[in-house]
This record gives C-alpha cells, structure tokens and sequence, in this order.
C-alpha cells in the first residue's frame, strides 16, 4: 500500500546551503500535514559550479541528486526535476538561509543553517519508557537463502522464563524499523510493550537494508521479505525460552499479507495476526485506495473517475507483462497519450512532459510495485489451516475494511478454517488510530500511538488461542 507515499514524495524535497561560499551541508525541518522532516543538503563546488545531493534521514534515504544548484548574490537556487521540486533561499548576515520549498503547487516556508534544528517536541504518551519492567535483548539472525543478517529486538516477559508463547511483528510497506517508526509514532514499540506485558514474548526486527539490518530493500518484493520473516520464525525455534508450539505472525497492512503467505507454507506457524491485512488483489487494493485518499482530499467526482481509468489501465499493462523492458517501452507509450490528452497533469506538478511520465513509468516499474499489482492473497489464504485473527479499523482508508474483510472472510471459508475472528474496530483508521477522517493527513497529528481497544483485542485473542 505504500503507506504514506505522500510523506515519501515530500521526501524527495530540497534544500540547503551556507554562507559567501554555500559549500557544506545545510540543514533544515520541512514541516508539512503535522510532520516534520529532516532535510539535509551536501553542496560542494566542482569545476562547473556547484553539485549537491540531499539526505532525507527520517526516511532513511541519502545521496538523492539535486539536478540544478546554484548560489549568486547570497541566493540559493536548487531543483530536483524529476520530483517537481524547487526551492529558493536567500542567506542572510548570521548565515542562515530564509527560504520557500516548492512541490506541486505548493510552497512551503524552509530555513536553512549549518547547524541542524532540534524538532518541537511532539506528545506520544503510549511510547514506554525505560527501564522496563520485562526482558529485552537486541538480536541478529540470518536469512540464509539470500544471504542477508537481521538486527532486531527480543522481548520476554521475565529474564530465565521458559515457555511463552511468541509473536514476530511484520511491518508495513517501505522500509521501517523495527519499531515500524512513521511520523513520530512508534506502532511496533507500543504493540510490543503492551504484548509483552500480557505474558507474550515478542521479536520485531529491522526490515532487511533499513537500521541496522543489511540486505537491499530497493529490491525486494513482498515475496523476498516473506524470506527474512521465515529466517525469525527459525531463529525463535533455537530460543529455549520459546515455546516451539505456540510462534505466530503479526502482519500490520503489507504485513498482513505476508503472515499468511508465511505460514500458508510453514508447519512452524501456529497462529496469525493481520491487522489492516488485505483480502483483495493489489491492483484493486490501489484503485480503492487512491479513490478514498482523493475523496477525503476533496478531489471532484469527475477527477477520481478519470484517475481510476488511467491507473487501471496502467496497471492492466503491468499485470499482463512479463518483460521489463518491454513494460517500460509500453508505459511510457501509455503514459505519452495520457500526458497529450490531459495536459494540466505534468504543468501542475512543475515537471516536463518527458520528466513527468518518466516518473510515473519509473514508480511503477519498481519490483516490489510490478509484484504487488499482480499479487492475489486469496490462494495463500485458502491455504492456511491455524487460528487468524483478522482486524480492520473502520475508517481505514488505505486497507478499506468492508472490502477486504469480507474477502479474507471468504477465502478462509473456502479453507474449511474454523478457527477464524473477524473483527471490524469502529472509529480507527489504518495505523489503528481513534481518529475522525482516516485520512493519513491525520496521522501525524493524533497523539494516540494504538487505540487501547486494538491492543487489547490483540492480546486477549493470543492469550486465548495459545492456552
């Protein structure tokens, strides 16, 4: 689902610079929606003028190449094409550069310094704090078949304890830490504490090439992260302090698909979680999805029907592929049209035509996309035989739940699984947030981490099924 693509676009964003000579590294907080993220520049001056990149270190992305920089009379100018982004700034005599960021149509007030500024606090009351009245250890373990280690955490209820039942917490889509970290909030952290509390052990770990876990997530698709999920189910079965019978998966949105595609395939799984899990295939989940977020967003009826026939037609074209250079060659013919035909889509992003529709083929050609639209849950699902939990909040507008609990709901039947709670939790939204809209505009602002109800039904239906 890509959670936040928004947040990620922004995070494409620019800025920096210093002083008479800007070379350096300028630093700034781009605050948008109720988010704050960190932006650093890297300018250095080369024999053609100067080159720079940013670093986006709240999004774990470095070295994203600014295509034009430029400092004459104390005025910085920088744009990174293929994202619409521009920003200017102009440095004044204690060496900090005032400026606006731009993206889309948007501008966005962007101070830079040499120095980088402290975030506002912002209220998480849910986040533990240390010391904490259980066991924890950082761990690492191995996935095997690609080669790659996994850092994580490993918490039990007391030290010496033997014989806790035991969850594995798989994050949703991009690349998280093990505390699925997103705007301030801390899911995993909470869900582990409050687990943990419960009596139940809980591993959650780094997704691979994020933290301090190796591995490439560029690359990876939801098939090879299912990969480093078996590798932790192996790792609890050396842990004396487990009991081998009772390791289940807890899957939140992207993660909810992979715990069944797990243990549909491992005898080791005894139960699952999916939380905000799908039930349909992906290409439908996106179409759904980007129809909600637009709505909530207040786009016109006539522009969501013109956006959905676009996107299902580019998706019917990747779904249908099985050559990647030919996929390019046929989006970008598809895309062309579109551009020619509805001319206002690359001029409102501020990009070319060329720069917007090579965006566009470049997203959609990525792995881990190409494999999300093709995937189907349902066949793994109708394969699993242990106890699942399946919980969608109300207002979710990213894993709608009606849709995708009525799915999972069949595809189960379709097993003859009986051990199956279906659950839709009124008044949440994605991130199980007691909320208003759903809208992930809201995320960032709502200072509830987990709604105490999800947690609670997570926990007592573990406690339940493990007994």
């Amino acid at each position: 689902m890509k959670n936040l693509s928004i947040v990620m676009f922004f995070a494409l964003s620019t800025l920096a610079l210093r002083a008479q000579d800007v070379a350096g590294q300028w630093n700034g907080i781009l605050k948008v929606q109720g988010m704050q993220l960190r932006i650093v520049f890297n300018i250095t001056r080369s024999d053609k003028g100067y080159v720079s990149t940013l670093d986006s270190p709240d999004q774990k992305a470095t070295g994203i190449p600014v295509t034009t920089t430029s400092f004459e009379n104390q005025v910085l100018k920088l744009t990174i094409a293929n994202a619409g982004i521009s920003y200017e700034g102009t440095m004044d005599k204690t060496n900090v550069i005032v400026g606006t960021f731009k993206q889309g149509g948007q501008a966005i007030a962007l101070n830079l310094s040499s120095k980088m500024p402290d975030k506002e606090k912002i209220s998480r009351p849910q986040e533990p704090i240390k010391p904490y009245p259980y066991y924890s250890e950082d761990v690492t373990f191995e996935n095997r078949i690609d080669n790659i280690v996994l850092a994580g955490t490993l918490t039990l209820p007391k030290e010496g304890g033997s014989n806790f039942p035991a969850v594995i917490l798989i994050s949703g889509s991009g690349p998280q830490n093990r505390d699925e970290e997103l705007l301030s909030h801390k899911p995993f952290l909470v869900l582990s504490d409050h687990l943990t509390k419960s009596g139940i052990a809980v591993l959650r770990f780094d997704d691979r090439g994020t933290a301090m876990s190796k591995g490439n997530f560029q690359t990876a698709t939801t098939r090879d992260l299912a990969r480093d999920v078996q590798a932790a189910v192996s790792y609890l079965l050396t842990r004396k302090e487990i009991d081998k019978a009772k390791i289940g998966l807890a899957g939140h949105s992207e993660g909810g698909i992979i715990a069944p595609m797990v243990a549909s395939e491992s005898k080791d799984v005894s139960f699952i979680v999916m939380l905000a899990g799908t039930g349909i295939p992906g290409d439908q989940l996106l179409l759904l999805q980007q129809e909600l977020i637009g709505r909530a967003s207040g786009l016109s009826e006539q522009s969501l029907a013109a956006a959905k026939n676009v996107n299902k037609a580019a998706y019917d074209i990747v779904g249908k592929s099985s050559d990647s250079e030919k996929l390019k060659t046929d989006l970008t013919t598809f895309m062309n049209k579109q551009v020619v035909d509805n001319p206002e889509w690359s001029k409102s992003s501020g990009l070319s035509q060329e720069q917007f529709v090579s965006l566009q083929v470049k997203e959609l050609t990525k792995p881990w996309m190409i494999y999300f639209i093709k995937y189907d849950p349902a066949p793994a699902l109708q394969n699993i035989k242990c106890p699942v939990l399946a919980v969608n909040g109300e207002k979710d507008l990213q894993v709608p739940s009606k849709e995708n609990l009525s799915a999972i709901k069949a595809a189960l039947e379709k097993a003859g699984n009986k051990k199956v709670t279906i659950k839709e939790l009124v008044g949440l939204n994605h991130l199980f947030q007691e909320c208003k809209t759903g809208s992930p505009s809201e995320y960032a602002v709502l200072e509830q981490t987990f709604s105490p109800v999800a947690l609670n039904e997570v926990s007592e239906w573990i406690l339940r099924t493990v007994k």
